[in-house]
């Protein structure tokens, strides 16, 4: 059924309305500027509290099925609601994993078992999931994953490690993938998939101190662990196809992602705004011609993006590389965000050396605070080096 733009239009009012509403204050701590940050339980359980809140009254999980705790709405619904939650500056929906990954995978081609279990608990935050896909030993190369899966009866047996845990120790389910055969001649043919419980015996996590300070991941070690054999997904061996689909969604190439905002978003707009008043050899740094080309050239990154993001969605504009905006879209996306919070300390001056906590620093340290976060976006789901290679394979066509 088609949405009218008077439904839009009145949508857009009333989610407006309840966003100003209900936009908690501020909680008197430091809260995420990603999901990558939840650190401490005081941050976990404020945006437990306000992403029940954001679904209690409708706008998370708007497309997912009615019967399982979504709304059963058209698409386009969400993203009125997912815009206005960026203006209107709203904390982020924490659990991105199961909202954006785990969630759309269960949906597309999860049992109907599977789906009455997990898709409501996400929605909700009463579940928090984590990944468990890169280990310490293999780097990028996630075909090579190591961790062992061992069929015992009504069990799989659990040993190895997984590292850059998001949330893995606050997280109930991991989305797992794990070795069940050795003897493939293929790497990717031994691999298989699992929806993990966390809190069992065996399954240890232990924290990662970032360079901001803050904690977010952690490493993961499974040590004789014992889940269901139910917590399979698929069959035996096909989780190197079914990981490539949750890495997907995790690039943002594929849709069906619940909502919610993922990551306090700031843009040029807002770099600008907090260069009112830095000077520079006495004169105001927004008058430096060269800075007001560096700013330009970020503006025009900046709606590139945002162009490219619409232009995906007209079939007869892509038809020269099929797919090369959604699956290039996370390598632009990252390297964009790191370059542009990079230059708004740049261009702070001698006061883009002081950080959070330091009196004169401008915004409380948020840019720089900013800045040092990009860089997880631009590793996790393939680093930009191995996105660069799948753009340079996959859309142009380039020998490995």
């Amino acid at each position: 059924m088609s949405v009218s733009d008077q439904e839009l239009k009145e949508f857009r009012t009333e989610v407006s309305a309840w966003m100003q509403e209900n936009n908690p204050a501020d909680p008197g701590f430091l809260l995420p500027q990603t999901f990558m940050e939840v650190g401490d339980e005081r941050q976990l359980e404020f945006l437990r509290e306000w992403q029940y809140k954001v679904w209690a009254a409708g706008y998370l999980g708007m497309a997912w099925p009615r019967e399982y705790g979504g709304g059963g709405l058209d698409t386009v619904f969400q993203s009125v609601a997912d815009q206005e939650m960026r203006r209107h500056g709203v904390p982020i929906c924490f659990n991105v994993i199961g909202l954006g990954w785990a969630g759309p995978l269960i949906n597309d081609i999860g049992t109907e078992q599977e789906k009455a279990k997990y898709l409501k608990g996400i929605l909700t935050a009463e579940d928090i999931w984590c990944q468990g896909f890169s280990e310490p030993d293999n780097g990028s190369d996630l075909g090579n994953a190591q961790t062992r899966a061992v069929r015992d009866g009504d069990e799989y047996v659990l040993n190895g490690q997984k590292i850059w845990t998001t949330m893995g120790n606050f997280a109930r389910y991991m989305i797992l993938l794990a070795r069940t055969n050795t003897e493939t001649a293929r790497k990717y043919d031994g691999l298989s998939y699992f929806l993990s419980p966390m809190e069992v015996p065996g399954i240890e996590t232990r924290p990662i101190r970032k360079i901001t300070g803050e904690f977010g991941f952690t490493e993961t070690f499974f040590t004789d662990a014992r889940i269901p054999a139910d917590c399979l997904m698929g069959e035996e061996g096909q989780g190197w196809r079914i990981a490539m689909q949750t890495l997907q969604y995790e690039r943002g190439a594929e849709a069906g992602a619940a909502g919610g905002l993922a990551m306090v978003r700031v843009t040029v707009d807002d770099m600008i705004a907090q260069l009112d008043g830095v000077q520079r050899d006495g004169e105001p740094l927004l008058r430096d011609p060269v800075v007001r080309d560096q700013l330009v050239q970020a503006i025009m990154e900046e709606k590139a993006l945002a162009l490219g993001d619409k232009r995906a969605q007209v079939a007869p504009l892509t038809t020269d590389y099929p797919g090369s905006l959604p699956l290039s879209h996370k390598l632009r996306a990252t390297e964009m965000t790191r370059r542009m919070r990079q230059l708004a300390i740049g261009l702070q001056g001698a006061e883009g050396g002081l950080y959070v906590g330091d009196a004169e620093a401008r915004q409380g340290g948020f840019w720089q605070r900013a800045y040092f976060n990009s860089f997880s976006a631009t590793i996790g789901g393939g680093t930009s080096q191995v996105q660069a290679n799948i753009v340079a394979e996959h859309i142009l066509g380039l020998p490995k």
